[in-house]
């Protein structure tokens, strides 16, 4: 098939795009560039047929011509920039996604496959959460991602299918590593400080996805029988991968020798909690199974991550966090308010 990635040179992007072109695909990237040069580690080889340097507000008919498939990644990742950049959130999160499907359907793109979060789930009430539970978003990017999962849904026809993958925690080793993660933070403090720092009273629950497990999810997803999954939600994940995130910090205190855990002064639960279901994954995408559950996944972040030689400089820096980043393009002039390129 003939796949466009959006997004494809940020965190997930830069482990799937390869892993596509691995199974056959073409791929066809489209990203801003906020976060090329937030590498760490190799990239594996040339993984995209042709790259399109663009804003997912500027996508276009042109952008989605020709097309077997879209892969959903790009948009602002995290609940504490959709808490700062609010409204643009909801511009490129939400209003610039659906263009894009809307492009895409017109265009006779066939599938789309979204990265959505567990994180719509918020404060849930039960001990482990389906895609038929109730939610309850608590941010400005979650909100987003709720609102184009029925947007989405609502243009599923005979010609057209989507499918919604709320995707658990991602942790893991990408070559443009994110420290923004809570395994990927813990492990970072670890390695580079000798404290796993927790920012909360630790007790909130998460569900953690390895983000090659997450990859292998969206290229099983491109794969599956159509009949089986236009217009699904899927969670994707693990009922192992369901963790306090106290015990997460105990996982990585094990693997980083001399390391203890510490909590924050003043650190309070973190109104973000809840544990979640893998059973319909299981059902609908039945050759999918995650390779890592977070003790492996975790120890070999560790050891990527040293190899990587992440240092105090790394952990201090801009390069590995979203909004930090983001920030460091405000104040060099290069963004303007928009989060335009000047």
């Amino acid at each position: 098939m003939k796949i466009l990635v959006t997004g494809n040179l940020g965190y997930v992007g830069s482990v799937l795009s390869p892993l596509l072109a691995r199974a056959g695909h073409e791929v066809v990237g489209l990203d801003a560039g906020y976060f090329v040069d937030c590498t760490i580690g190799p990239l594996a080889g040339t993984s995209v047929a042709r790259q399109i340097t663009k804003d997912i507000r500027d996508v276009d008919k042109g952008d989605v011509e020709g097309l077997d498939a879209v892969v959903h990644l790009a948009g602002l990742s995290n609940d504490p920039m959709g808490e700062i950049y609010a409204e643009l959130t909801t511009a490129i999160n939400l209003r610039a996604s659906e263009t894009l499907a809307d492009l895409a359907k017109d265009a006779g793109v066939r599938r789309f496959v979204f990265a959505s979060s567990c994180s719509i789930y918020g404060q849930g009430e039960s001990a482990a959460l389906n895609e038929d539970s109730p939610i309850n978003p608590l941010t400005a990017y979650a909100r987003s991602k709720v609102d184009f999962e029925t947007s989405l849904a609502s243009l599923a026809g005979d010609d057209f299918f989507p499918i919604s993958l709320r995707n658990a925690t991602a942790y893991g080793f990408s070559p443009r590593l994110r420290i923004d993660l809570v395994v990927n933070n813990l492990m970072a403090s670890a390695l580079t400080t000798g404290e796993v720092r927790l920012l909360s009273d630790g007790t909130a629950w998460r569900p953690l996805v390895n983000v090659h497990d997450m990859s292998m999810a969206f290229v099983a997803a491109l794969e599956v029988d159509r009949s089986n999954w236009s217009g699904l939600t899927l969670n994707v994940g693990s009922e192992y991968d369901n963790y306090q995130v106290r015990d997460l910090a105990g996982i990585v205190s094990e693997l980083v020798p001399g390391s203890t855990v510490t909590v924050a002064k003043g650190a309070a639960a973190d109104s973000r909690n809840y544990s979640v279901s893998f059973e319909r994954i299981r059902e609908v995408l039945r050759e999918w199974s995650p390779a890592y559950q977070v003790p492996s996944g975790s120890a070999d972040l560790c050891e990527r991550m040293k190899g990587a030689r992440f240092g105090q400089n790394d952990f201090d820096g801009h390069r590995y966090s979203r909004l930090g980043q983001l920030k460091h393009h405000r104040t060099s002039g290069k963004l303007d308010a928009r989060l335009r390129w000047v």
